[in-house]
């Protein structure tokens, strides 16, 4: 990836200019274009499952008062089970729900750690200046930056498991402003996703998922790093490294 940026000279001033000044080119697809961004995320390993969409009046397709995450959440209770790779199944929900926003599960292939924007930002900047293999990573216009890796979900013995409750549940994200771990139990929004409000926000690819999903301990030192200095703590690398197999 630094070849792209030219020598070490510079590139970090480059690294930053790309990160603050590259669009998505997913922003608001429609119709082929959806389809084909949801079928790329699909064959990189990542299971969809249908979700809400906005409303008008920052409401949510699935009309209930008060949701907490509108157009932010599954359409089914067995979004879990439902979540798939099967290129026809994703095309018949694409085709049949012109409006839906897609999960993907995580804990089953995939985590995500999801970070605040510019926390994210410079720790992007700081592993793609260092070499470091970054994976996918999709920007939420809501102020979050999420990094795809493998899962360390899925160990041999059933109670190694690290359910996603005990760092954050999606419906309680709003309460851990930090680092949150999406790993077995919980999903994030895949792109292109339209989020609620009539300013065009959207979830968009900054890298897509033709990147190979990275390790997340790979990442996870400088993302903690970059995010206790957004909050003006001291990093706590002890107890940073949660679902970890023993």
């Amino acid at each position: 990836m630094s070849a792209e940026f030219g020598g070490r000279t510079g590139r970090q001033g480059k690294i930053s200019q790309w990160l603050r000044g590259r669009r998505p080119k997913d922003t608001g697809a429609d119709g082929d274009a959806r389809e084909a961004l949801l079928l790329a995320a699909a064959g990189a390993g990542l299971p969809l499952a249908p979700a809400a969409h906005p409303a008008p009046g920052y409401r949510c397709s699935c009309d209930r008062v008060g949701c907490p995450t509108p157009a932010r959440h599954p359409v089914s209770f067995a979004w879990q089970t439902q979540s798939t790779t099967d290129r026809a199944q994703i095309e018949r929900w694409a085709r049949h729900q012109p409006q839906a926003n897609f999960i993907t599960a995580t804990g089953m292939v995939h985590d995500v750690l999801d970070v605040p924007l510019e926390a994210g930002r410079e720790a992007l900047e700081r592993l793609l200046g260092s070499g470091v293999e970054v994976g996918p990573v999709a920007e939420s216009d809501d102020g979050r930056l999420l990094f795809f890796t493998l899962t360390r979900g899925t160990p041999e013995d059933e109670d190694e498991w690290w359910p996603c409750e005990l760092d954050c549940h999606p419906e309680t994200a709003d309460e851990h402003p930090g680092l949150r771990w999406h790993c077995r139990g919980s999903y994030v929004l895949v792109p292109p996703a339209r989020l609620p409000g009539d300013d065009g926000r959207s979830v968009h690819w900054v890298r897509g998922p033709e990147h190979p999903l990275p390790d997340p301990l790979s990442l996870l030192e400088i993302l903690t790093d970059a995010c206790a200095r957004y909050a003006g703590e001291e990093p706590d690398h002890a107890n940073a490294a949660w679902p970890l197999r023993h």
